[in-house]
Formats: structure tokens, sequence, C-alpha cells
């Protein structure tokens, strides 16, 4: 745990001196940068307000159990299965998308040219599985895409160092090719550790808006992703909008989906903190199966 609040806190101090702008000795943004890494030791890209005021901060309840966390494949595709849920995670009118899964053994990477594609998982992941679902079209209202992507690592120092990465793909990109004809535009991210804000459910959370644009269904749309990490496990959702649809409908969704699935993963392997845990393997059975397909970090 001290070792992954640790790669938090360089991750934040990083962006910092990366932007430059918006770090003072104080922690506070001057209103013209665009990172804010307060007391509590959160950070976010994007545009920041001079009077935003420090998150609220509570002390964890849950950390990851040791004895719990998976360590082989089979174990971590076994978990996923139980936790990453299906579409009524994001509301009664949610549907299975096409294809409804992707293939287990690889996992979507963003390039240095801020496209993403799929690529075989590295070592240090021994599972990963996005699955993929849609609000159809109706009632003057387009259709919303969803997703969802469950990836457990070989350890948690492992699971924070992608969520460091995923923090510096943000800054980097902040327009992303999902494929020909779909991007993300005019993204903005920001981490809160945990008991930071509404992050009751992980050790680490980050969230990410802008805009998702298609050369097939319109836009720009509203668009949101959270990523969640709890020890060797992330958990990610996302909500790329369609016509007719507020932001705040699909914040809600995002914001709906992704505690789900970190409540699933708490119950697997999360234990009270200083709680002393369980000393044995997690294992378990797997759940549905779906389509094998190609997936993006959006899941559109």
């Amino acid at each position: 745990m001290d070792r992954v609040r640790v790669l938090r806190l360089w991750g934040a101090l990083a962006v910092c001196g990366l932007l430059v702008a918006g770090c003072t000795d104080g922690g506070e943004d001057d209103g013209k940068g665009k990172v804010k890494a307060g007391a509590s030791g959160a950070a976010s890209s994007g545009e920041a307000s001079a009077e935003s005021e420090p998150m609220p901060v509570t002390d964890p309840t849950v950390e990851a159990d040791p004895g719990k966390l998976p360590g082989t494949a089979a174990e971590a595709r076994a978990l996923i299965r139980r936790v990453i849920g299906g579409p009524e995670m994001f509301g009664s009118r949610a549907v299975r998308g096409t294809p409804y899964e992707s293939d287990p053994s690889r996992w979507a990477v963003l390039g240095e040219d801020c496209v993403w594609q799929r690529e075989p998982l590295p070592e240090d992941v021994l599972a990963s599985l996005t699955r993929h679902y849609v609000v159809p079209a109706g009632g003057g209202k387009g259709e919303v895409r969803m997703s969802a992507t469950v990836t457990v690592h070989r350890t948690g120092l492992d699971a924070a160092w992608e969520q460091a990465r995923m923090l510096e793909e943000a800054l980097g990109c902040r327009e992303q090719t999902l494929r020909q004809g779909e991007r993300l535009v005019e993204l903005t991210s920001s981490a809160h550790a945990g008991g930071e804000g509404a992050n009751n459910h992980s050790e680490d959370l980050l969230i990410e808006s802008g805009k998702c644009v298609s050369d097939t269904r319109g836009g720009p749309y509203e668009y949101w992703w959270r990523q969640s990490q709890l020890g060797s496990v992330t958990a990610s959702t996302s909500v790329c909008g369609g016509r007719g649809w507020s932001e705040a409908d699909l914040e809600d969704m995002a914001g709906t989906a992704g505690p789900t699935v970190m409540t699933r993963v708490q119950d697997e392997i999360g234990r009270p903190v200083g709680d002393p845990g369980d000393s044995g393997e997690g294992t378990g059975d797997s759940g549905e199966d779906g389509q094998d397909g190609q997936d993006t970090k959006d899941g559109a």
C-alpha cells in the first residue's frame, strides 16, 4: 500500500514538473495551469479554476488482501468474469454490444502517435477483458456506447504503474484515435487517491472527460471514462454519448457503473483496513461467455 501511494505522489509531482504552471509550493492551482496537486495529493490535467476548493479526505476503509489476489492467468480470468458485469450496470435500456467481448489475451495500447491498437498482454499482466454495451437509439435520442474493462496485473505495483501511465497518456494525447473514423477530443483528466472526494471504493481513481466524434454517428458528444485500482486489479468504464443525451445523464451512467464493478472487486479481493485477511489464494469459476472482438479504450 505505501509503495503504491508513493508511486501516486511521484506521478502527481511528475505531472507538475512537466506542466510547470499550476503547481505551487502550497499545491494549489494558480488558475492558469492544467494541474492541481493539493494537500490531499490529487492531480488533474485540463483547465482548472483558481477558486477550486480542496477535496474532502476520509480514511480508506478497504484495502487489498494479498492472500486473495490471483496468482495465475486462469485465476485472473475467473476473477474478471465474476466482477465485470453485464449491460444492467448502465441502466435498464442497455444491451450487449457487438462484439460483446474482447480477446482476453490482448489489450488496448495507446501509441506515441495517439492511436489506440490491440497488442498481446505484457509479462506483468495476467488477464484483461473488455465488454461492450449500447443503449439503442429511440425516443428522439441517439445511440450511446459504453464499455467496461477489468485487468489483473501480477502485483499491485504493476497496477499502480498502469494508473500512472494512463494519466501520462491523457496529458500527452488530448486527442486520441480509437480506430479509423472514431476519435476522442478535448480530453481532460484527474486523479484521486483513496478517501479523496467520492473515491471510497479504490486505492486510486482516474477520471477523464471530453468529447467523442464519429464519422458515422456524428458528434461531438459527451465522453466519460474512469479507472479505479485495488491491489493488482484495475477496472474502467466508459460512456460515449449520442444525439439528445445530456451531460448529466451520461456522467450518471459512468459514475454508477464504475463503482458497481469496484464494489464487486472489493468483495472478491478486499478486506477492512488493518484486518489480517486471508492467507489463501483466490480462485473461482468463470462467468458468462461472450463473443471475442476488437476493442479500444472506449469500447465503442
